[in-house]
Order: C-alpha cells, then sequence, then structure tokens
C-alpha cells in the first residue's frame, strides 16, 4: 500500500494531513477509519487462481435489467495478495481500504462500480457494520437515501458443508419435478438452482432449505451482532434466503443495500479463508463491499490533496457503547469532527495502545454507563481535564473545542 504523504516539517501547526488516491465521497470512508489507496492490479496468477470458483460467481439478478452482478473473486484475491506483499500483518489490524477506482482486470463483467471498500484481518461483526454504515453514508450523499439492507448467512466451513448436504437431498427428492434448466443449475451448484430468479425455479424454492437454520453457534451469533448493530443505526433489513455467494470462497455474511424497487445498489460479503484455497500460505480474515451505481452529484469525485487531522479518538468500553459508536461517529462526520477509530479493538489496552500512537489531542469515551446514560466523557489528553457531554450536544462542543484548538 503506498503511503500518505507526507505532510510539512515546518513547527507551525498545522490541522491537515496529505493523501493520494482521495476524493470529496472518499473522505466519507476516511471518517470511518478506511485509508485511500490505488486498487491493486489484478494479474494472471490472481485469475488463474480464481477460474474454479468464477463460474456463476453471482448473488442476485436485477430483474429490470437482468443482469448479474458478480463478487469478482479475483479482485478479492488481488487484495489478499497485496496484504501479503506489502506485509499488511505487520500493520495496525485490521486493515481497512477505500478504493475509489475499480481493480484492472482481463475480466470484464458486471454493472457500473462506483468505490469499493475491504477490510481485511477482522473477524468481528462491528466490520460489516462499518462497511453497511460507511456505504449508506457515501450512497446519502448521491441521493439515494430510502435505502434498506437484504442480508444473510451461510456461516463457517462447517455451516456450509451441512447446509449444502442437506439442500442436495432436498433438490433430489423433487428432481422428477425440475425442467431441464434447473436440472443443469442443480448439477453445476446447488447453490446456484437456490440463488436463481427463474420462474421455473421459484416454486421448487419455496421450501428449500435455508442456510439460517444450519449456522453454527459461532455463525449464528455472528450474524445476530451484526443484526444488532443494523437495529442500533435504524437500517431497515431483512433476511433474504436466496442470497447464496459462492460456497467455495464465500463465508458468514452476504449482504446487499437495495433503493426503491428493490433496486440494487452495493453488495457485501465476508470471505474468511480464501487466502489458503488461492494458494497463500497465511490465512486472512476478509470482508468487502462494492458500490454499483453511478455518480450522479456534481464534485463528489473531485480529487482532494489533503483533509483535516483527527482532533480526537474514540474509545469504547463496553458491547453497549460499542452497538452506539457508528451512530456518533456519523453524527460527528456530518459536524465535520474528524476522528481516530479502532472499533474492532475491544480490550482497553489495545485502544489505549493506538490513541497513543496516533497523538490525537483529545479523547472521546463512552462505557457502559454512558450508553446507557446517552452520555460521553471528552477528555483533553495534555491536562487529563475531562467533561461529561450528553450525545444531542456533543457536535456543538467538539465544534467549539476544534475552534480554540486550531487558533
Amino acid at each position: 500500500m503506498k503511503k500518505n504523504k507526507k505532510t510539512s516539517n515546518s513547527k507551525s501547526k498545522s490541522k491537515f494531513i496529505a493523501y493520494d488516491h482521495l476524493d470529496k465521497i472518499g473522505e466519507i470512508a476516511l471518517y470511518y477509519g478506511f485509508t485511500p489507496v490505488k486498487s491493486p492490479v489484478v494479474n494472471d496468477a490472481d485469475v488463474k487462481a480464481a477460474k474454479d470458483i468464477l463460474d456463476g460467481d453471482y448473488v442476485d439478478e436485477d430483474t429490470e435489467n437482468h443482469a448479474k452482478f458478480p463478487l469478482h473473486a479475483e479482485e478479492k484475491i488481488a487484495f489478499i495478495r497485496t496484504y501479503h506483499e506489502q506485509n499488511m500483518h505487520n500493520f495496525n489490524q485490521p486493515v481497512m481500504m477505500y478504493y475509489k477506482d475499480t481493480c484492472r482486470s482481463p475480466l470484464k463483467k458486471g454493472g457500473p462500480r462506483y468505490a469499493d471498500l475491504e477490510i481485511l484481518g477482522s473477524s468481528g461483526s462491528i466490520a460489516e457494520a462499518t462497511l453497511i454504515q460507511t456505504a449508506r453514508a457515501m450512497l446519502a450523499e448521491e441521493k439515494y437515501t430510502e435505502i434498506s439492507v437484504e442480508i444473510n448467512s451461510i456461516g463457517d466451513r462447517d455451516s456450509i458443508t451441512k447446509f449444502n448436504r442437506e439442500l442436495t437431498t432436498y433438490y433430489r427428492k423433487h428432481i422428477n419435478n425440475m425442467t431441464p434448466e434447473c436440472r443443469q443449475l442443480l448439477k453445476k451448484d446447488p447453490f446456484l438452482l437456490l440463488s436463481s430468479h427463474r420462474d421455473d425455479s421459484k416454486e421448487l424454492n419455496k421450501d428449500a432449505p435455508k442456510a439460517i437454520d444450519f449456522l453454527t453457534e459461532s455463525s449464528r451469533r455472528h450474524l445476530e451482532e451484526v443484526l444488532e448493530y443494523l437495529e442500533a443505526l435504524n437500517i431497515p433489513y431483512s433476511i433474504n434466503n436466496s442470497l447464496i455467494g459462492n460456497r467455495r470462497y464465500c463465508t458468514e455474511t452476504i449482504f446487499t443495500i437495495v433503493g426503491e424497487g428493490k433496486h440494487i445498489l452495493a453488495i457485501g460479503v465476508r470471505y474468511n479463508g480464501l487466502a489458503k484455497r488461492a494458494g497463500m500460505k497465511r490465512d486472512i480474515q476478509g470482508v468487502g463491499i462494492s458500490l454499483l451505481i453511478k455518480n450522479k452529484t456534481a464534485g463528489l469525485r473531485k480529487p482532494l490533496a489533503k483533509s483535516k487531522k483527527p482532533l480526537a479518538s474514540f474509545m469504547q468500553l463496553s458491547p453497549e457503547s460499542k452497538l452506539m459508536s457508528l451512530t456518533i461517529i456519523e453524527v460527528l462526520r456530518l459536524a465535520k469532527i474528524p476522528l481516530f477509530l479502532s472499533l474492532a479493538k475491544d480490550r482497553l489496552g489495545a485502544q489505549v495502545s493506538n490513541i497513543e500512537r496516533h497523538h490525537t489531542p483529545y479523547v472521546i469515551v463512552m462505557g457502559k454507563r454512558e450508553a446507557m446514560e446517552k452520555t460521553v466523557i471528552v477528555r483533553k489528553m495534555d491536562t487529563h481535564a475531562q467533561d461529561v457531554i450528553p450525545l444531542a450536544d456533543l457536535p456543538k462542543h467538539m465544534k467549539r473545542i476544534e475552534i480554540q484548538h486550531w487558533k
């Protein structure tokens, strides 16, 4: 990953950080902890590694345009390869990347691509929640305000194996009633038949087994936590049992953000275990989302050379405060108060270590008590002076601090 440009060596205090590959829409990703970087090039080795899992690799069908949206396995492999080649496992984890340009790939497929967000090195449900919330904020800037999430989980490898076995058994019991087209899908992969939107498949799939009924305890809890975040963010959602990715590399959650008329605006998938399947020695937890829209608001893709330095770090000290964290971040983003985030870290020591490394002048702390009382603690790092601030007053309070700090 190309490092950010160095700031000036001048002794005068600067409130900006220079970045490569940043645009105005990318500033939203920056607020949520993503680093703007240049997309990797998909090479022949990536394509070769992906060729066995690309066939039929799509999640849903746009019934209006009859266009299938692929999950781009070769791009996920390119992301992971770059992670390994550049020793990103030595970076502060997880590694969160914003790509404003689509990967350059010899495989041309799918509809318009707007931006990609990838999180590598996190198995926690906060990763999916952060992707969905960041994508929602980006879509809102492009005037897509009436959105909802459709989500499913196929679980871990044990879950997938059990589900595939039960699904295959179900289809074989009904094979005499299948059309030739359905039989071909079944022969290719039962998951393809289940995710098909063909009229002759719909009736057959009404009583088909559901992936969420075969989740292991850990996979079930992971999905429940993602849904808890969506509820905390007031994002409407529904379980879509026909959302089935390619079982050879997709794991756990798969989700879409849809707009009016169920038009797909974004698609996300977790791909734990893909690294080893692609021939790499070290495995990596990964999850990403692609926005599938066309730019329609002038100025949002305009390149930016710099962005504000984080004024404060955010620290969450309980499950209750972690659930509220993304809502707080969005409120401060709208007030243009930049933060340093470490939401994937639960341990206090890991959060403190990250905050000390970034030297933010303030820290915003929320524990269980603050979450219950809808307050936060705002602490000045050099003097340790602190105030308890109601959430409703936090944007104005931080705006006053920002003005005083940069005088």
